[in-house]
């Protein structure tokens, strides 16, 4: 349960083509914080070095550190961010995300999508943990559309991205992501506009911050 009159970090972890992605973007701004996924992630460490040693260099001047971080966003719109994952692997690059996201989870309330979300997030107070999953030919469809694939492409791609993410989830929290109890919330988008998503998800904060 997530009370959001206190400090809290909601992750999304979600198929790809689902929608999970522009879902957490709008819960963000219904929530009014800030929206952090994948790609806004990689640009960080890409531009701040990817090495844990450099974070905590930089963590150690922690207002330069912060106004930097708030700075990027500035120059820098992630609001049209094609729906893509590029399945990086390095250690070291996971350990500067997972540097950075707490980081980032300390300074205020955030709404986090990606695959790793829920697993470094998991024992952190108030935490609303969501899946956002869609069927297959939902799926399908919007990689399709989103990203101007072939139906044959949009296949491949889903079900390169489908297995990674699995393995990533095996590998580090030793249980698979399509285990409902690591979550708070399961939605199925078939039928459901990305608003209405966020509406269900409103709904259910709401309740358990009374």
């Amino acid at each position: 349960m997530m009370n959001k009159n206190e400090k809290f970090v909601v992750t999304i972890n979600r198929e790809m083509g689902s929608g999970g992605r522009s879902v957490g973007r709008k819960l963000a701004e219904r929530l009014n914080v800030k929206y952090y996924d994948k790609s806004v992630i990689e640009g960080l460490t890409q531009r701040f070095g990817v090495s844990v040693e450099n974070i905590e260099r930089m963590k150690a001047q922690r207002a330069s550190w912060w106004n930097n971080i708030d700075q990027f966003f500035k120059d820098n719109d992630y609001s049209n961010v094609i729906e893509q994952d590029k399945l990086l692997t390095n250690e070291n690059v996971m350990k500067a995300e997972r540097e950075i996201l707490f980081d980032i989870a300390k300074e205020g309330s955030c709404v986090v999508a990606g695959r790793s979300g829920f697993l470094i997030f998991k024992d952190t107070p108030n935490h609303l943990s969501i899946f956002i999953q869609a069927s297959m030919e939902s799926r399908i469809e919007r990689v399709m559309k989103r990203q101007n694939l072939s139906r044959k492409d949009a296949i491949t791609a889903i079900e390169k991205v489908d297995e990674g993410r699995e393995t990533f989830i095996k590998k580090n929290a030793k249980t698979t992501r399509y285990d409902s109890r690591n979550y708070d919330i399961v939605l199925k988008m078939d039928g459901l506009t990305e608003d209405d998503a966020v509406d269900i998800i409103m709904s259910y904060i709401d309740r358990c911050s009374k």
